[in-house]
C-alpha cells in the first residue's frame, strides 16, 4: 500500500477510565455523546481487558502488542523502557507515519520528568504525565501553555484543588482542553503522508476534579450506589497483605461529613484515597471528567472533518486501566482483578471500512490494538507481536462475537503508590464466563461465575462443590499465562 493511501490513526486513551461509562453501551447516567458517535459510526467491543490494571506495564503492552512476561515491564516507576523493546509508533513511523503524542506516555518513571525512548517514533513529543505542579517545567507542555499562552501560573491554579473529590480548574484551562488544543494543532498540520496521533490525558484519574461546571451536571443522590454488600468489609480483610491504593474496605454508601474535607493536595490526592468516601459523590465527579473529555474529543472529530480527514482516519477510543469507583468498598487501584479495573472501553471507528453500528462481545485484549493498526495501514505484524488483530472482525469478514478463548492480565509488583510496600504477584484468566485469580505465594485465590454474579460478590475459590471447576480452571490458567511468554528470537531452521 502506497504511503499515501494509509489511513491517518487517531488514538484516544483516557486514564484510569473503566468500560461501563459509555452512555450508548447502557450506562444511563453519563452524558458521552461523542463517544456514543464513535460507537455509532464504528464497532464497540463489549469485552475488552488489559494486560495489567496498573499504567505502565499496560502502556507497555499495548503500544508494544506484547504481554508484561515478554517485554517485561511490570512496574510503575521503573528507571528506563527497555531498548530492546519496539512500539508500534516507531513501526509506523519507519513506514513513512508522522507521529506525535500529546499527554502521558508513562513507559516508565515521570518523577520530574520521563525519560523518553530512544526510539518511540514521536516527532512531535507534547508531554504531560499529569496536570498537577511537581514536574520539570522544561518538560511540561500543559504548564508551559498555561504560562506562555494564558498568563496562568500552575502552582497558584492547582493550589485550589484539594481532595480527592473537590471542584478543579476551568475549564478553559483543564488539562483535557490543553490536550484537545495540541491534538488539533497536530492533525491540522500540512504533510504530504499519514499521521498518527497518541491522544492521552490524564482524566479521569484521581482526583476526581473536574471543572465546576461540569460537577454541577451531576446530582449524586440521583446516582446508583456502588456494587457493595456488608460481606464485602469482612472479605477484604483477608486481602489486607495485598498491594492496593485502599486496603481496608468501607461502605461506600454512607455520605462524607463535607465540614470535614480530606485536604491532600497534588499527587497525594492522586495516589492515596481518602479513608472514607461517598461512592455517589466519587461516581457524580468521575462523571463530569468523562463528560468533560467526550466534549474536547468532540472538538477532535469536528477539526477531522473541517480539514476533510474523517473518512481515511481510522480512531480508536480506550484506556489503560478502569478504577473501583467505590465498588466493594474499595476506590482507585492496585492488585485486584473485579471488573471495574481490568474491563475497559473500546472503540474502532473507520467509516467505510470498519462495520458501523456493530457492538461485539468476543473476548479482547489491549494488545490487539497495535497490530490492528499495523495491518489496517497495509504493514506486516512482527513476529513477536503477541496481540491478534481485529480487522477482519471490525471489516465484517471475520466472526462478530469471536476473537480469542480468554483473556489475561498480571500484577507484578506493579504499584510503588501503596500505603506499605508490598511486592504482590497475581494473574487473571477469564474465559468469558468464569474468572479465576491467582495470589501467588499467598495462599489466595479467588473465582467467579460472572453469568450468575456478574458483581463478582460470591467467591466459590473455597468452596467444596466447586472443587472440580477450580482444578479445570487452575489448569486453563497456568497454560495461558505460561503462554504469555515469548519463545524469544524467530525461529528459521529446525536445528
Amino acid at each position: 500500500m502506497p504511503a499515501t493511501d494509509r489511513p491517518n490513526i487517531l488514538w484516544l486513551c483516557t486514564d484510569q477510565q473503566r468500560h461501563d461509562t459509555i452512555a450508548a453501551l447502557g450506562q444511563p447516567h453519563v452524558r458521552t455523546p461523542t463517544i456514543d458517535r464513535l460507537v455509532g459510526e464504528g464497532t464497540a467491543f463489549r469485552r475488552a481487558y488489559v494486560q495489567s490494571q496498573i499504567c505502565t506495564p499496560s502502556r507497555a503492552s499495548f503500544l508494544t502488542g506484547r504481554y508484561p512476561a515478554s517485554h517485561h515491564v511490570h512496574r510503575n516507576g521503573n528507571r528506563c523502557f527497555p531498548s530492546g523493546e519496539t512500539l508500534v509508533t516507531r513501526l509506523l513511523a519507519d513506514a513513512g507515519y508522522d507521529c506525535g503524542l500529546v499527554g502521558k506516555l508513562h513507559l516508565s518513571r515521570a518523577q520530574g520528568h520521563e525519560v523518553r525512548p530512544p526510539n518511540d517514533g514521536y516527532r512531535v513529543f507534547q508531554w504531560s504525565h499529569h496536570p498537577l505542579p511537581d514536574l520539570d517545567y522544561s518538560h511540561h507542555a500543559y504548564h508551559r501553555w498555561l504560562a506562555e499562552e494564558k498568563g496562568v501560573d500552575a502552582e497558584a491554579l492547582y493550589a485550589r484543588v484539594r481532595g480527592a473529590v473537590c471542584e478543579g480548574v476551568p475549564a478553559e484551562l483543564h488539562q483535557t482542553t490543553w490536550a484537545a488544543e495540541m491534538a488539533i494543532r497536530f492533525i491540522t498540520e500540512r504533510r504530504e503522508g499519514p499521521w498518527c496521533l497518541s491522544w492521552n490525558p490524564f482524566d479521569p484519574h484521581p482526583p476526581f476534579d473536574p471543572p465546576a461546571e461540569y460537577m454541577a451536571r451531576y446530582d449524586p443522590e440521583s446516582l446508583p450506589h456502588p456494587l457493595f454488600r456488608d460481606s464485602d468489609i469482612e472479605r477484604q480483610r483477608a486481602f489486607a497483605e495485598v498491594a492496593q491504593q485502599s486496603i481496608q474496605a468501607i461502605d461506600p454508601r454512607i455520605p462524607v461529613d463535607r465540614e470535614q474535607p480530606d485536604d491532600a493536595l497534588g499527587t497525594a490526592a492522586a495516589t492515596r484515597p481518602p479513608a472514607r468516601f461517598y461512592g455517589r459523590a466519587v461516581k457524580a465527579a468521575y462523571y463530569a471528567m468523562i463528560e468533560l473529555l467526550d466534549d474536547q474529543i468532540a472538538r477532535i472529530l469536528d477539526a477531522l472533518e473541517a480539514t476533510g480527514q474523517r473518512e481515511r482516519t481510522i480512531v480508536v477510543f480506550t484506556s489503560d486501566h478502569g478504577e473501583m469507583l467505590g465498588d466493594h468498598g474499595l476506590i482507585y487501584k492496585g492488585s485486584r482483578f473485579f471488573e471495574g479495573l481490568v474491563h475497559v472501553p473500546l472503540v474502532v471507528s473507520w467509516p467505510g471500512e470498519v462495520r458501523a453500528g456493530a457492538v461485539s462481545d468476543a473476548l479482547v485484549e489491549s494488545i490487539d490494538i497495535a497490530p490492528t493498526l499495523l495491518e489496517a495501514a497495509g504493514l506486516p505484524v512482527p513476529s513477536y507481536m503477541q496481540g491478534r488483530s481485529l480487522l477482519a472482525l471490525l471489516r465484517g469478514e471475520g466472526m462478530l462475537h469471536e476473537h480469542r478463548p480468554h483473556v489475561v492480565a498480571e500484577f507484578n509488583d506493579a504499584l510503588g503508590s501503596t500505603v506499605r510496600p508490598m511486592p504482590t504477584h497475581a494473574t487473571m484468566y477469564f474465559d468469558g464466563r468464569y474468572k479465576s485469580i491467582v495470589y501467588h505465594g499467598m495462599g489466595l485465590g479467588e473465582l467467579f461465575d460472572l453469568a450468575s454474579d456478574p458483581g463478582e460478590f460470591d467467591n466459590l475459590w473455597d468452596r467444596s462443590d466447586a472443587r472440580d471447576l477450580r482444578n479445570t480452571m487452575l489448569a486453563r490458567h497456568f497454560d495461558a499465562m505460561m503462554a504469555t511468554s515469548t519463545a524469544g528470537i524467530e525461529r528459521t531452521h529446525r536445528y
